[in-house]
């Protein structure tokens, strides 16, 4: 199956063989504070930039209607953001992972965001598209 949004992403989750639990960490670009100019020219044409964890949820594929509905979901937390990072956990023998399963998994998530580590997740922007991001 080849993935290109996050309908597909949705759909390969729902159909593994066993249960899968899908974590979200929601990031904003931001500059960091020691810009140059040419970096700052660059992020305020919507390039570059660094990527800054601000919201975390885990979810069961099942939990989740749409992207539509899990974008009006974290809107609902006041919280903004730029770049949808998602991996998932498998279950064992028809269990799927729990939330409490979760917290260690998210938490590596969230560091190896800040400190750039991105290629191991998919990333997804605010249209549900699936986008290739590169370190500069």
């Amino acid at each position: 199956m080849s993935l290109h949004d996050f309908s597909s992403l949705l759909q390969a989750a729902r159909s593994q063989p066993e249960p899968q639990r899908l974590l979200f960490v929601f990031a904003n670009a931001e500059l960091p504070r020691d810009a140059s100019a040419e970096e700052i020219a660059r992020f305020e044409r919507g390039e570059g930039g660094a990527l800054a964890p601000a919201l975390c949820v885990d979810k069961a594929p099942e939990e989740i209607r749409d992207f539509a509905g899990l974008v009006e979901e974290s809107s609902l937390t006041g919280i903004d953001w730029d770049i949808l990072f998602v991996a998932a956990m498998s279950g064992r023998g028809g269990h799927p992972p729990n939330s409490d399963e979760a917290v260690q998994p998210m938490q590596l998530m969230v560091e190896a965001i800040k400190g750039g580590r991105i290629g191991e997740f998919l990333a997804v922007d605010r249209h549900g598209d699936l986008v290739q991001l590169e370190r500069q």
